[in-house]
C-alpha cells in the first residue's frame, strides 16, 4: 500500500510542484494509466467484459457523470464502489475543512480564512481514496437538507452571523463529497422536487438554500443508479436531470452458466469450517445457477422485477449448511452435497422472486420446488442419455420392449413398474443413504458407464440425480414427503391418484343424494 505522503504544510505542498487536478481528471488519468498497463480495472466484476465495462471506460474517459440502469443484483453498487479504485491513493486538504477543500484551490470560507491568514504555514492533511466515496440510497423521505444542506439557527444565534453567511450552513452529503464520489442509489425514488434541485449542481456548481444563493463550484462525479421497473412502479427522472447525465449505461444479468457459477462462488460466505466438512460437486454448483437461469424465463416470476444474483449466493449458502446441518445430526465430519440437498433453498428462492398473479396461485413453494426441477431437467442431458429421446428410438442393439421402456432407463424402469419404491429422507447417514440408492437395478451400473472417473460420492450423487432427472421427464413419479422424497411407478402413481379423486367424487354425490 502506498505510503501517506509527509507534506504537512501549503508550503511544503507547493515546493513539492503539486498541481490541482479535477476528480473527473484524476479518474481519466489513471484509467488510461491502468489501461495501457494491462491492469484489470474492475476486478471481480465478471460477464461485463464486452457490454458494461467498455461503456464504463469510455464515460471515465469522456470525464461524464453516469447512471447505470439495470435490474436488481446486476452488480451496479459494486461498480460504483470500484471506481474509488480510479482515484489517487491520497490527496491533500486544508486540515479542519469539512468540505476537503483543495490547499491550492479553496471554496470554502474555512479554508479561505485559514488561507489568508497562515499562508504558508497553513496545516494540511491527506485523504485516502476509500474516503472519498459517499453513497445514498434514494427514499421518498429524503429531504433537500439530507442532499444539500440546511441554516444551522443555533450556529446562526452563537456567532452573531446573518442566515445569508456561508457559515451558518449545515452542509448535506452532497457539498461533504467535494472532490470525491458521489452516489444515488435508486434515483427514480427520490422526489421530483428533491431532484429539480440537483439541476444546477450537477451543471453549474449553485446550490440554493432556503432562498439564498451559494456559489460552491463542487468536484464531484456523480454516479446514479436505477432499476428499468421504477420509471413506471415507483417514480420516474425528471427530464431535465436525466439529461444532464451525460452516459447511461445499461447492465444485464450472467449471459452463460460459467459466468454466473463465477459470481456466486466469489461472492457466497461459506464458512471455512463448512469449506472443510461439505463437498459441493459441480454439477450441484451448475444446478444452483440453472435455477436463476429458469426463473429469468418463468411464466410465473415477473420478469420487470428481475431476479437477482443474490438468489444463486444465498442459494448456494443454504445448500452447504443444508448439507452441514445433516452431518451435524448424523454426527458426520464429513459429508457431500445431495440432490435432497436443494429443498433447503426454497427459502432462498421464495425470498428473492416477484411472483405474477399466475405465479400467486400456485404458490411460492410450489413455484420454487417448479424452478428446481425444471433446472434438473434442463442439466440432464448434459451428464446422462437424453429420456425423451431413449423413450422415443432407443437403442439399435436393445430389444423393442426396452426400447418402449425408456431405452438406457428400462432396467431402472421396469423396477419401479414392479411396484417397488425408494424413500430417500434428507437425514439419511452417509450409509444408509448409499444403501438406499444401491437397491435400485440398473441405477450404479448407469452411473459407472457414464461417469466412470467420478469418485465413489459423486456416483452416488449422480444416482440420486438421475431418479430425479427420470422424474422430470415423466418415467417415474416423485412426491414430496415431509422429510424427503419418494420415487415409484410413474403409472400405478396416476391410477392410484385417479382412484383417489373418484372416490372422492364418490363421496360427494353420496352427500349430495342424502341431503
Amino acid at each position: 500500500m502506498e505510503k501517506q505522503p509527509t507534506i504537512k504544510t501549503l508550503g511544503e505542498l507547493k515546493a513539492s510542484g503539486y498541481t490541482p487536478v479535477s476528480v473527473k481528471e484524476e479518474l481519466r488519468r489513471n484509467l488510461i494509466s491502468k489501461l495501457k498497463s494491462g491492469k484489470p480495472v474492475f476486478a471481480g466484476v465478471y460477464g461485463f467484459e464486452h457490454t458494461v465495462i467498455p461503456d464504463l471506460e469510455r464515460a471515465i474517459l469522456s470525464r461524464h457523470n453516469m447512471i447505470l440502469l439495470g435490474l436488481r443484483g446486476q452488480a451496479k453498487t459494486r461498480i460504483a464502489r470500484l471506481m474509488t479504485g480510479l482515484l489517487d491513493t491520497y490527496i491533500p486538504y486544508v486540515a479542519g475543512s469539512e468540505l476537503h477543500d483543495d490547499p491550492m484551490q479553496p471554496i470554502s470560507w474555512f479554508a479561505k480564512h485559514t488561507i489568508a491568514e497562515m499562508g504558508d504555514e497553513t496545516p494540511v492533511e491527506w485523504l485516502h481514496r476509500d474516503e472519498r466515496y459517499t453513497e445514498k440510497l434514494a427514499t421518498p423521505d429524503v429531504s433537500i437538507a439530507d442532499l444539500i444542506g440546511d441554516l444551522d439557527p443555533i450556529k446562526a444565534a452563537h456567532l452573531k452571523l446573518h442566515y445569508n453567511d456561508e457559515r451558518v450552513i449545515h452542509h448535506g452529503l452532497i457539498p461533504r463529497a467535494h472532490r470525491g464520489i458521489f452516489v444515488i442509489n435508486e434515483l427514480p425514488d427520490l422526489q421530483a422536487r428533491i431532484q429539480v434541485a440537483l439541476f444546477n449542481i450537477l451543471q453549474e456548481g449553485d446550490m440554493q438554500i432556503r432562498g439564498f444563493k451559494l456559489r460552491l463550484p463542487l468536484d464531484i462525479q456523480f454516479v446514479f443508479t436505477a432499476n428499468p421497473e421504477d420509471y413506471t412502479n415507483r417514480g420516474s427522472i425528471v427530464t431535465p436531470l436525466k439529461d444532464r447525465i451525460e452516459s447511461q449505461i445499461l447492465t444485464h444479468y450472467p449471459k452463460d452458466l460459467h459466468v454466473s457459477k463465477k459470481i456466486t462462488r466469489q461472492e457466497a460466505g461459506i464458512h471455512r469450517d463448512q469449506e472443510a466438512a461439505v463437498h459441493v460437486f459441480d454439477l450441484a454448483y451448475d444446478l444452483v445457477e440453472q435455477i436463476a437461469f429458469e426463473a429469468r424465463q418463468s411464466e410465473f416470476v415477473d420478469q420487470k422485477s428481475g431476479v437477482s444474483a443474490r438468489m444463486t449466493i444465498t442459494a448456494l449458502e443454504n445448500l452447504v449448511s443444508a448439507s452441514e446441518r445433516r452431518a451435524l445430526r448424523n454426527n458426520e465430519s464429513k459429508t457431500y452435497v445431495r440432490i435432497g440437498d436443494f429443498s433447503g433453498l426454497i427459502p432462498s428462492i421464495t425470498g428473492k422472486i416477484e411472483l405474477v398473479y399466475e405465479g400467486e396461485q400456485e404458490g411460492p413453494y410450489i413455484v420454487a420446488l417448479n424452478l428446481i426441477g425444471k433446472a434438473i431437467r434442463s442439466q440432464f442431458v448434459h451428464y446422462f442419455p437424453a429420456p425423451e429421446k431413449a423413450k422415443k428410438t432407443g437403442n439399435r442393439k436393445q430389444s423393442e420392449k426396452e426400447s418402449a421402456g425408456g431405452g438406457a432407463y428400462q432396467t431402472i424402469i421396469q423396477w419401479f413398474n414392479d411396484g417397488h419404491t425408494i424413500d430417500l429422507l434428507n437425514e439419511l447417514s452417509q450409509k444408509e443413504y448409499a444403501l438406499a440408492l444401491q437397491s435400485v437395478p440398473g441405477l450404479q451400473k448407469l452411473v459407472d458407464k457414464q461417469h466412470p472417473k467420478a469418485s465413489a460420492e459423486e456416483k452416488l450423487f449422480l444416482m440420486e440425480f438421475v431418479l430425479h432427472g427420470l422424474a422430470e421427464y415423466s418415467l417415474l413419479s416423485k412426491h414430496q414427503l415431509q422429510a424427503g422424497t419418494q420415487f415409484s411407478d410413474l403409472f400405478s402413481s396416476m391410477f392410484n391418484d385417479s382412484s383417489l379423486d373418484l372416490l372422492d367424487q364418490f363421496d360427494e354425490n353420496d352427500e349430495e343424494d342424502d341431503l
